[in-house]
Parts: structure tokens; sequence; C-alpha cells
């Protein structure tokens, strides 16, 4: 069973930086095996997500410019960059692992973390 937990979530101002991370373990395959994603929002609005070996990526259009996803296989971590946080960026922030195939949508994706807290104040 693969199992996810996202940290680095807090209360933040306007124009700052924030880096969420992600950390995988379990699961009978290496990390390059695992598509990983960020979603936010309980209805799960799409933010980034990155493939196996980092070779292919996508963001949200609201997220371009600001937002950069990557991930380090030795250490089964990913990360969320974000920039120029906005107060319309407050939401809880999800991480999410799947096949090898990188999609957008929530059904996408088998395993979740429960989440971290991010609030941007204006």
């Amino acid at each position: 069973q693969v199992r996810l937990v996202e940290s680095g979530g807090e209360e933040v101002q306007a124009g700052d930086s924030l880096k969420l991370s992600c950390a995988r373990s379990g699961g009978v395959f290496s990390s390059d095996r695992y598509s990983m994603a960020w979603f936010r929002h309980l209805e799960r609005e799409f933010v980034a997500a990155i493939n196996g070996d980092s070779t292919n990526s996508t963001v949200a259009d609201f997220a371009k410019g600001r937002f950069t996803i990557y991930r380090d296989n030795a250490e089964d971590m990913v990360y969320l960059e974000m920039n120029n946080l906005k107060p319309e960026d407050t939401a809880t922030y999800f991480c999410a692992a799947a096949g090898p195939r990188m999609g957008s949508k929530p059904w996408d994706y088998h395993y979740w973390g429960r989440g971290t807290q991010v609030t941007v104040t204006s």
C-alpha cells in the first residue's frame, strides 16, 4: 500500500512563496514507476503533475508561471514550489500517486495523502 504524507502548508501573506512536500512510502514499485500530482480543495482541483522520471510535467493554467512541481526519486519525495501566492490559492493541497500514466483528473490517481493547509492572507 502506497502512503503519502504532505507537509509544508502554513499561513503566509499574498506575494510570499511556499514549498509543499510529499513523502511517498510503501508500494511494490520504485518511485520512478509512479506519476505524482498535486490537487487542491475537497473537490480535487488539479494543480500539477509529473511523471516518474521527471521528463514530463504539467501545471494548471492558474499555476503557470507561479508553481513548479518536481521530485527526488532517491528520497521518494515530490515538491510543489509556489511563488507569488494569492488569497485565492488558499486551500487544502493533496498529494496523489498513480501508475506510469500522468493525468490531470482525480480519478487518474489511486493513492492520496490527507492534505496540508495553505492559507494566504491579503
